[in-house]
């Protein structure tokens, strides 16, 4: 429970209240799309430098098992997404598919709010966790726009898809910075790491301020997409994420690691699985899909989610032998 409360007070989770509130209220405030592309790109690459600079620092053994975990859960989390929306919520084939690529995926953003929350705790993530974001985001879009493929030659393209989540700006822009930053490595990253790191929680602040602004105006949607939705936007990502920790612990990972990992598993894209449902899947619902990882499962992350991921992980790294 405290841990909790600790959560409601940090200044990035009020921020992003405030922004819901700001949209409760009908208030003027906004931010201009120049200023809102700006802090994104700042936060993308800063976390992309840093975690190049770890790795770099990072025996590949340790770094192996953790990839190894990543690339399983890009796999299996769209997998479990599609089949429990076709199945139990009785859901079209595109619009099962188009939900589970957003689940497969991953939220940088969520990724960037736990990496904080675990250091306000006084705990710690592996250097090399942005690297694992990369893997993540990539397989997790791709099985599950193959789905409907299988079973239909004319459902999209899943070339046209696939170029649009390898050129997307948050793949680039993460991956460029993971690649200059293990180049680079820690003595020459010290020339900018005041301006990337000293001034990242200040753009993290501002960027979760715009994000509850936009998230306010998709909780309108919640009435068209039905109980089922909000109980799956809650309930997947605490099932995917309780798994995440066993497997990451397993995988060697600390329990500040864990939860990080718990909460990049658990998260729903919002930025390049959108692009590439539009693409690849055009009848599915955009309501549906951004309702469901903007609307429910990314403010449960944040607001709840990430302290029971750290709650569940220190219970479990306890028990391990």
């Amino acid at each position: 429970m405290e841990q909790l409360i600790n959560n409601f007070a940090s200044p990035v989770v009020l921020a992003f209240i405030l922004g819901i509130i700001a949209k409760a209220l009908k208030s003027d405030l906004d931010f201009p799309k120049p200023l809102y592309q700006s802090i994104s790109i700042y936060l993308l690459l800063a976390i992309g430098l840093k975690g190049g600079v770890e790795l770099s620092k990072t025996p590949m053994v340790e770094f192996a098992w953790p990839a190894l975990a990543t690339v399983f859960f890009g796999i299996v989390t769209p997998i479990s997404a599609f089949l429990i929306l076709r199945y139990l919520g009785k859901f079209d084939m595109d619009n099962s598919a188009g939900i589970a690529a957003h689940y497969g995926s991953v939220s940088v953003v969520t990724f960037i709010a736990a990496v904080s929350y675990v250091e306000s705790a006084g705990l710690s993530s592996e250097g090399f966790m942005p690297t694992l974001v990369a893997i993540l985001e990539i397989p997790g879009i791709i099985v599950a726009l193959m789905i409907p493929l299988l079973f239909s030659k004319n459902k999209g393209s899943i070339g046209k898809a696939l170029h649009e989540v390898l050129t997307g700006s948050s793949i680039v822009l993460l991956s460029g910075g993971l690649a200059i930053g293990f180049i680079a490595g820690p003595e020459r990253f010290n020339s900018i790491e005041p301006f990337f790191v000293g001034g990242f929680q200040g753009a993290l602040f501002l960027f979760l301020l715009e994000l509850g602004m936009i998230t306010a105006s998709r909780l309108r949607d919640l009435k068209k997409t039905g109980v089922f939705l909000v109980a799956f936007g809650i309930l997947l990502p605490l099932l995917h994420g309780s798994l995440a920790i066993i497997v990451g612990l397993w995988a060697g990972l600390s329990v500040g690691g864990a939860t990080v990992f718990a909460a990049m598993v658990s998260s729903g894209s919002y930025i390049a699985a959108p692009a590439a449902v539009r693409i690849a899947l055009p009848s599915a619902n955009p309501t549906l899909y951004l309702t469901a990882s903007l609307g429910i499962t990314f403010p449960f992350n944040i607001a709840l989610g990430i302290p029971i991921y750290l709650l569940i992980a220190e219970n479990i790294h306890f028990i391990l032998p």
